[in-house]
């Protein structure tokens, strides 16, 4: 197997969503949202991770600095994904493996996602492939052209589509696995010829499919998983639908959940098989609570509580401590 590593970008400053604070540390169920994107790349496999930053970078990685497996970019200028790419060579110059190129405001990419990108580029022998995504609305987006044979012709963005290309739902969400060596030696060519006099990432496809290697782009990224973040809007969209995520998780692990939609719980709570959760509970942190428990209605677990077995929280209640198993452990 070919070792892939991954380069996140981080660098952006999302005027939408008017804040001092870097975009990717917006917490998404209690986490930065590019903690979620870290995870997945960790858990496809990858050893190390390379996160370009710019704006409020010393807050981002003052926020990860426990984490070993990160070397930090700088972005100085903010120039389009593929200088953000670029930024990287010094370190990847002689990488001879794979790599992953995704964005850090995704936190609804899964890891299977990333495995199953993997997995077809290495039985493809590709030099490039990308993942794609089918959904109804797909303004904004670049547009995957293919050709009768349902191979990748290009990549289209929105503003340039014709008439006709703009009826395509199939769009790129820029989930990218690229050969390192050909990655790089792609981006020295591409040129700052558009509006934005930005360096695309999407010309080292374009320029990729011009020479003998294979490209390839698989329908593989669900319709959520394409969402991004640049406004407080959409940071609040997507939170629901990780939440819907989290509560789904604990409910095949046998906890009862009433009714989640007016529940709500911290990607980082554990709970215990046949917990029961009332309506209108909040969970946030690091919270642990046991089996056979009941919680709320109009609960509040604070960060840093747990509950043993068998504890009963009634209505009204908030708690911030730990609470043993006993007979009497009925809080109200």
């Amino acid at each position: 197997m070919t070792e892939t590593t991954a380069i996140i970008l981080a660098a952006g400053m999302s005027k939408r969503m008017n804040t001092k604070m870097a975009k990717v540390l917006h917490e998404v169920c209690g986490r930065p949202m590019l903690s979620y994107v870290l995870d997945s790349c960790r858990q496809a496999g990858v050893k190390k991770i390379f996160v370009v930053v710019g704006f409020a970078s010393e807050q981002v990685e003052e926020r990860f600095a426990n984490s070993d497996d990160i070397v930090w970019i700088k972005q100085e200028q903010q120039l389009g994904t593929g200088h953000a790419v670029l930024c990287c060579k010094e370190h990847l110059r002689d990488f001879k493996g794979q790599t992953l190129v995704l964005c850090g405001d995704g936190p609804l990419i899964r890891t299977e996602t990333l495995a199953r990108i993997i997995k077809e580029h290495e039985e493809g022998h590709a030099a490039a492939t990308l993942a794609t995504a089918e959904i109804d609305d797909p303004s904004g987006y670049g547009r995957i052209v293919r050709d009768d044979s349902g191979n990748i012709k290009g990549i289209v963005e929105h503003s340039d589509c014709t008439k006709e290309q703009l009826e395509i739902n199939e769009i790129n969400p820029s989930y990218y696995l690229f050969n390192n060596t050909i990655l790089f030696d792609m981006l020295e060519n591409i040129k700052p010829d558009n509006a934005k006099g930005e360096y695309y990432l999407t010309d080292v496809i374009s320029g990729i499919l011009t020479t003998d290697y294979k490209v390839l782009a698989i329908k593989a990224v669900l319709p959520e998983e394409a969402l991004s973040v640049n406004s407080r809007a959409q940071l609040s969209e997507i939170s629901k639908i990780m939440q819907r995520r989290i509560q789904k998780q604990l409910m095949e692990q046998g906890v009862t959940i009433v009714d989640p939609d007016n529940t709500w719980i911290d990607v980082r709570a554990i709970i215990g098989q046949d917990t029961i959760i009332e309506p209108f509970t909040y969970i946030h942190g690091q919270v642990t609570i046991g089996q056979n428990c009941r919680i709320g209605p109009f609960a509040y677990l604070k960060d840093g509580t747990i509950l043993q077995d068998d504890v009963v929280m009634e209505v009204f209640t908030e708690k911030s401590e730990s609470l043993g198993r006993k007979a009497d452990n009925y809080v109200s």
